[in-house]
Formats: C-alpha cells, sequence, structure tokens
C-alpha cells in the first residue's frame, strides 16, 4: 500500500492516546512529561524581600539624602536570611538587612549599603530611595492561584526547579511507553564477541533502542533471535506481556527464512494490518496489531530500519507518552544532482546540508540505494523525499528536506 495510506491505518487501529499517568517524585521527573496543570499554592516570593545588602527604611525619611549632605537615622537592628522580622521601623528609624531577608513592618524600601556610611549607632545615607526600591513584593514572580506550568510540558531544569519553587515533592507524568526491541537472524552477532566468517554484528538493536530513548519511550532490548520460528514466537509473546510496543527488524523480506509476518500474525487478532509499503527504503516493513498493542516489523538493513522508524514508529510512541506531536523542522536546499525515484514508490533519500559560495544552502546525497549502510544516517542531516508518481527530481532543483532528530544546518 501507499506510504499515505499506511499512516493513515496505523493511525485509525491504533487512536493513540496516553497510556496512563503516575505520580513520581521529583528527583526522578527530568524529562518527563506533565499530565496536568500545575497551580501554584503559594505566593513567590512568600514575602516582601530585599533584592540587595543595605538598610530597610521608610523611603520618605530619605528624600533629602544627597552625596553632600547625609539623612542620618538611628540603626535599631538587624535582620538576617531565614528571620521573621519582629522589628517594626518608625520614622527616622532602619534596619540593617541582606539580600533575600524579609523586609520588616514600616519599612517601604532599602537602601544599598555602597550608598551609606554606618556609624556606632546610626546610618548616614547619601542617596535617596523611591517606595519598593529594592524591594521583591510578595507574589511578583508566582501568584497564588497562578498556573505555572501546563500539562504536556517536558520537565528539564527550569521546570523543575519551578515546582521546588512551590513546595512540590511530587508531581503527575505520563506512563512511559515499554518498547521491546528483537533482531533477527542467523548472521547477527552480539557486540563485544568475536566475529566468525559470515556475520555481522547487530547494529539495529542499539540504534533502535536509542531511537525509543529519544522518542520518550523505554527500551528494553531482547537481543537477537536465530532464525528460529520456536524462538521468536516465544520471544514475542514475552514482549507483549511485559511492553506497550515491539519493535523487530529482519525476516520480513520474501527469503525461505523471512517467517516474522506470519508468526506475528498468528499471535492474535487483528493480526498483520499492514504488509509491505511502497516505498524505498522499508519496502517490507509490516505492522500488526494483538489486540491493542502495535508490532513494528522494520526491514533488517540499518539504515533502512531507523528510517522508517523516524517515519512511522517515532510519532506512536511520543503519542502514547503524552509528549504533543511536533511537526518535523524543514529547509529549503537546492540539490547538487539529478535524483531518480523507485518506479511506483516514494523515495527517501538521505542528504548532507552545507553551504556554497553564494552561502546558500545545497542537499547533497549520501547514496542512492545501499540500505545496508549505517554510515548514511550517521553522515546525514536529513531526507528528501521523491514521490511516486515522479520520475525524478533535476540537479539544482530547489527541494523541502526534512531534519533528522539533533541535526542542525
Amino acid at each position: 500500500m501507499t506510504f499515505d495510506h499506511a499512516k493513515k491505518l496505523l493511525i485509525a487501529q491504533l487512536n493513540p492516546e496516553p497510556l496512563g499517568t503516575e505520580k513520581i517524585p521529583l528527583t526522578k521527573a527530568y524529562s518527563r512529561i506533565l499530565s496536568e496543570d500545575v497551580i501554584t499554592k503559594v505566593n513567590i516570593p512568600p514575602f516582601d524581600r530585599s533584592t540587595v545588602d543595605g538598610f530597610a527604611v521608610r523611603a520618605d525619611d530619605t528624600y533629602e539624602a544627597e552625596e553632600n549632605k547625609p539623612t542620618a537615622l538611628s540603626i535599631i537592628g538587624t535582620i538576617n536570611v531565614g528571620e521573621s522580622p519582629r522589628i517594626e521601623i518608625r520614622k527616622n528609624q532602619t534596619v540593617e538587612i541582606v539580600t533575600g531577608a524579609p523586609i520588616p513592618i514600616g519599612a517601604d524600601a532599602v537602601v544599598m549599603v555602597e550608598n551609606t556610611q554606618k556609624q556606632e549607632f546610626s546610618l548616614l545615607i547619601y542617596r535617596a530611595v523611591t517606595h519598593d526600591e529594592n524591594i521583591m513584593k510578595k507574589g511578583t514572580d508566582l501568584a497564588k492561584g497562578e498556573k505555572v506550568l501546563k500539562t504536556g510540558q517536558l520537565l528539564g531544569a527550569p521546570e523543575i526547579g519551578v515546582l521546588a519553587a512551590i513546595g512540590m515533592d511530587y508531581v503527575n507524568v505520563f506512563k512511559i511507553p515499554v518498547v521491546s526491541v528483537i533482531s533477527t537472524g542467523a548472521e547477527i552477532t552480539k557486540p563485544g564477541k568475536d566475529l566468525a566468517p559470515g556475520k555481522i554484528y547487530d547494529i539495529n538493536a542499539y540504534s533502535l533502542s536509542t531511537a525509543v530513548k529519544e522518542s520518550g519511550g523505554k527500551s528494553i532490548c531482547l537481543g537477537v533471535i536465530p532464525d528460529n520460528e520456536a524462538a521468536l514466537e516465544a520471544a514475542l509473546k514475552d514482549a507483549l506481556v511485559s511492553s506497550d510496543i515491539i519493535i523487530t527488524s529482519g525476516g520480513v523480506s520474501v527469503g525461505p527464512r523471512d517467517y516474522t509476518p506470519k508468526i506475528v500474525n498468528s499471535l492474535g487478532k487483528p493480526g498483520v494490518i499492514i504488509s509491505g509499503i511502497a516505498v524505498k527504503p522499508g519496502k517490507p516493513t509490516t505492522v500488526a496489531f494483538i489486540g491493542k498493542k502495535p508490532i513494528f516489523s522494520l526491514p533488517g538493513h540499518p539504515t533502512s530500519a531507523l528510517l522508517i522508524f523516524y517515519l512511522l514508529v517515532r510519532p506512536v510512541i511520543q503519542s502514547l507518552a503524552g509528549n504533543k506531536i511536533i511537526s518535523e523542522k524543514t529547509v529549503d536546499a537546492n540539490l547538487t544532482t539529478r535524483l531518480f525515484s523507485a518506479k511506483g514508490r516514494k523515495t527517501f533519500v538521505t542528504v548532507s546540508l552545507s553551504r556554497d559560495k553564494n552561502q546558500k544552502i545545497i542537499a547533497v546525497p549520501i547514496q542512492t540505494g545501499a540500505s545496508g549502510a549505517i554510515t548514511t544516517l550517521s553522515k546525514a542531516d536529513g531526507f528528501i523525499e521523491i514521490p511516486a508518481n515522479q520520475q525524478f527530481l533535476d540537479s539544482n532543483e530547489q527541494v523541502t528536506v526534512t531534519l533528522l532528530t539533533s541535526k542542525k544546518v
């Protein structure tokens, strides 16, 4: 089926909604997605506080202060941070105060220490201040009842700091989808072992597991399953119990040992809903559902598998994680080479981006068919699409490049 039809069928079957919510400690909330609006129950700051080291005063008492004619006030005490002031300032009185300390009753401004001269029991002020000068008023940062964070926000260091500031030690977030990743094939060897003749190291388990994490999911790498129907069926059944999504790679083409679709289809209803997509690379991609759990069976070629992951799987993980799907970033560029499409299939071509002597962005195709080369995507800044009904894109033609994760122009 066409790529667009496959996407619509996938969304219709899944109807992707967040998996649910959970309450977790603030210390474990980094990179999680808020599942509710956060309303502060306190004012921040919770009291009027000094923003400088100096002396709390009544502003009216300083209006005649000048550099050559200072005003003298009586010092009646000191206020430090963490103290609840019991001092009340009256006319022509002052209290020494440090940054962050609460403003005492009667004071309405703070004179910076640089503009004063402290004597034994009095203070000389050489510069007048206005009402509320050098004071941060109660609730001016966050007011009680104010919405401070919204549902769907990603929690990073600033957001977690806000939650701590309003006294929250637990926060409600969306659950993380658990994704099992399985590699298949008799030729696949786990990295770290000696590579026997005819064998290759397992790339997909590691690249796809990492892509799952980048998309907001939790990956469970179930390792390599050899070309054995019973072993693959057992692994898939275990994965259905322990995970929300399953990704397999390899075993989906037309070879004598490519029996992944058959096994997946036997696990439950509705079974396989997508069997082959008119795209290049990634034509043999298969998608099945066992109940509400999707199984994405991707090609064994690393570049094909990772590209199809970006196009089909990542949006599903993001939706289940409560992460708002943001349109991929794109840039316009001029092609350096004529590119031909695969007849009857939407073709994705990876490109690197650079600038010509006139500082215009140019797109340089990285390869034209070596889908097994994992270095293709490591070198790529993005990809372009050639519609199935278009024969080619011409040299110097302007194209739209969809940028890959973490790639910058």
